[in-house]
């Protein structure tokens, strides 16, 4: 008997000293993936890295699937990566050789947003942009169809979202569907209605930036994120404006 007890004795001391040492590391840990999601040394803004890019920044705007604008966006610009961008700056030559000019709607997205949208989407009451972005789909499925996560790529700071303003027609392609689309529609592989034309400019998209390092999407046309991302576990959450990557 007293054998017993001196065993569950040690037993409870092993236990003891295991959650006391899992409560001590726990809010260093904590401490430290805080520090790294909300450090922006690593980021630049668009308009300077690329400055031949045009950006409308639609999560700034309230012409969104949301109708409003979006948490985290304080200004109307855009941020990448350092290694992101000297990537993104080599498919905008591309792209101004053969006669077009990026056109930027969404690039880094703190989690913040993101926790935007996963409370939009829970508010299945509105309903405000389902003509525009979603008429097809009961806002319901948002989540089970993918259209809305916990995480986006976006946070990881080397994803963006864009199209081609043709310069010569002073216009974006016509690439047969809108950006943020919730549907088939926006598989890049997508042929259903679409012209010939709308296929050619989506795979003229797809190729400047599969050239220059990005992987597409298979669920959006627009949406492409670098090979060898920085940060491919960093979901970060800093705001979206010039003041994030001001030189100190």
């Amino acid at each position: 008997m007293i054998k017993g007890i001196v065993k569950f004795a040690a037993l409870s001391a092993v236990i003891a000293a295991l959650s006391s040492c899992a409560a001590s590391n726990t809010p260093a840990a904590n401490s430290a993936e805080n520090a790294a999601a909300t450090d922006a040394s690593d980021f630049v803004l668009l308009a300077e890295a690329v400055p031949d890019a045009i950006m409308e920044i639609r999560y700034y705007s309230t012409y969104n699937f949301v109708g409003d604008r979006i948490d985290g966006y304080e200004e109307p610009c855009a941020l990448l990566t350092k290694e992101a961008a000297a990537a993104l700056k080599n498919a905008s030559d591309d792209a101004v050789e053969k006669g077009y000019r990026l056109k930027i709607y969404d690039a880094y997205r703190p989690q913040t947003a993101v926790q935007n949208f996963v409370e939009w989407a829970e508010d299945t009451d509105d309903t405000r942009m389902k003509e525009y972005f979603y008429p097809e789909l009961d806002k319901s499925v948002l989540f089970d169809q993918g259209y809305i996560a916990e995480k986006s790529g976006h946070s990881r700071g080397s994803t963006v979202d864009l199209t081609l303003f043709d310069m010569s027609k002073g216009k974006e392609l016509d690439m047969g569907g809108t950006f943020d689309y919730f549907g088939e529609l926006s598989h890049p592989d997508y042929t259903g209605e679409l012209t010939a034309e709308q296929i050619q400019n989506r795979n003229i998209l797809r190729d400047i930036m599969v050239e220059n390092g990005f992987n597409p999407l298979d669920t959006e046309w627009w949406h492409f994120t670098l090979a060898n991302e920085p940060y491919p576990d960093t979901y970060f959450d800093f705001p979206v404006s010039g003041s994030s990557v001001e030189s100190e």
